[in-house]
């Protein structure tokens, strides 16, 4: 199963890439696609939410994301600035002004339902789209499932032996679908992880259409950063959380030590507020990168930021080299596992994470393929059984200061596994192997759910 580059990290918009992008990409799909099989013109549309997008949508957003999918917004090209006024006029006039569904009603208040009971058969994060004619009677359903980093599939789309949609097996040169086989391939070859990658990748796209699309990437999670690093106020939700990251940076600057030539201890500080400012942003409902996901997107970004920063030659380069070979182990995650919160708890998110950026970090300071692996290995290790209890379903505490530590464990993973040679006990496919079955006996209400732990057990006042 091959996930590319590009389709690993998405540029979309805040505060969820399973309860924002995926439900707003499938709100957009139904609209565009399914729609056109209606025997009548449909005259309301209504939308049911299932699962973990029942019980964390208001906190994650999906209503908005649905509403902004069916006027034909994708969170690709969305202008975030501009969110709350379109949906101010949908509430108002409550018909489809834009899109493809232009004239068809549609009030989110009434037309959109959190069913709270069990959820759907084929992921926990479901939603059913159905159309009426003018009589009432209904003219089309259509059940999407929101499986975890932008990714959607529908009912009858998932693959029977992969959480994957089918369309993404595609032939490559070196189809490794887990660490072994990527190990084994490299040796095979005499090529690293991110050459093998790369040849992968030029089976869909040009040299130059890659470079291009990896450098968009990055300057997407870049001008993130710099955006969270300035931007105060408080976060929107009711909690009241106040934005740290430009307080914390300002203090920083005071003291900045960032001209060291190799990584030091001040490096915690900044690859925390670096982390920091994307969740924030994201939170808000900003411009972010999956990466894997929205809920995880500071780690990856934080860590290139430190990179090119402080790592004597680091490099434009470098940092196209850090997230093929992050695609690629976040590639494997997503095949033999999950990142998914609703799925698996946090492990699937910050674990996968800071996983792919200890692999991306590795890979830009020229480690060899083992020691890339035992990075990976060494970060998703120490995130087992990490839950997801968002307070009020909101992706900000304990999701903001957690990204942090995901940076935190990713540079201390990459450290650890290039002082051996890569040689290490727990091999990579063992311990993804070991999330997915810890994820599977994890209690619902420990994945995005917010009905455990702090999300019940702190007194809001």
């Amino acid at each position: 199963m091959f996930l590319g580059v590009l389709d690993v990290f998405k540029i979309g918009i805040g505060p969820s890439s399973s309860h924002t992008v995926g439900p707003m990409t499938a709100a957009c799909r139904f609209v565009n696609d399914d729609l056109r099989q209606c025997t009548a013109p449909p005259q309301r549309i209504a939308v049911s939410l299932h699962g973990s997008l029942a019980f964390t949508g208001k906190g994650h957003s999906t209503d908005r994301a649905i509403a902004l999918g069916l006027l034909g917004h994708t969170p690709q090209h969305i202008d975030c600035e501009r969110v709350d006024d379109i949906l101010t006029d949908l509430d108002t006039g409550k018909v489809l002004t834009d899109g493809p569904a232009t004239g068809v009603s549609f009030d989110p208040g009434n037309d959109i339902r959190f069913d709270y009971g069990p959820p759907l058969p084929g992921h926990v994060n479901g939603m059913v789209f159905t159309a009426y004619g003018a009589d009432g009677s209904q003219l089309l359903s259509r059940t999407y499932y929101s499986i975890g980093g932008g990714f959607i599939v529908a009912a009858d789309e998932i693959s029977q032996d992969s959480a994957l949609p089918a369309d993404l097996a595609r032939v490559v040169p070196y189809p490794f679908d887990g660490a072994d086989s990527m190990l084994q391939m490299g040796a095979a070859s005499g090529l690293s992880i991110v050459a093998m990658k790369r040849a992968n990748e030029l089976t869909i796209l040009s040299s130059a259409d890659l470079d291009e699309g990896l450098d968009n990437i990055w300057q997407v999670m870049d001008a993130c950063i710099d955006r969270g690093l300035v931007k105060r106020g408080t976060l929107p939700g009711g909690l009241r959380v106040k934005r740290r990251a430009p307080e914390i940076y300002q203090q920083l600057l005071q003291g900045d030590t960032r001209t060291n030539s190799n990584l030091s201890l001040g490096a915690m500080e900044w690859l925390t507020v670096f982390a920091m400012a994307v969740n924030e942003e994201n939170a808000a409902g900003g411009r972010v990168v999956t990466a894997p996901t929205n809920g995880a997107a500071g780690v990856i970004p934080a860590v290139i930021r430190y990179y090119h920063d402080n790592i004597t030659g680091a490099s434009q380069e470098g940092i196209r080299d850090f997230l093929l070979a992050a695609a690629a182990i976040g590639g494997i995650i997503k095949h033999r596992a999950s990142i998914s919160g609703a799925e698996v708890g946090c492990q699937g998110e910050v674990g996968s994470a800071s996983a792919m950026a200890a692999a991306g970090l590795a890979a830009a300071l020229g480690a060899s393929n083992a020691q890339i692996e035992n990075a990976a290995e060494i970060a998703l290790e120490h995130h087992l059984g990490l839950t997801c209890d968002p307070i009020r379903g909101l992706v900000q505490v304990p999701c903001i200061e957690r990204n942090g530590f995901g940076a935190i464990k990713a540079v201390n993973a990459v450290m650890l596994a290039m002082r051996g040679d890569g040689s290490h006990i727990v091999s990579l496919d063992s311990c993804i192997r070991t999330m997915r079955d810890t994820g599977i006996d994890m209690n619902s209400k420990y994945k995005e759910t917010s009905t455990g732990g702090l999300a019940v057990n702190v007194v809001e006042c």
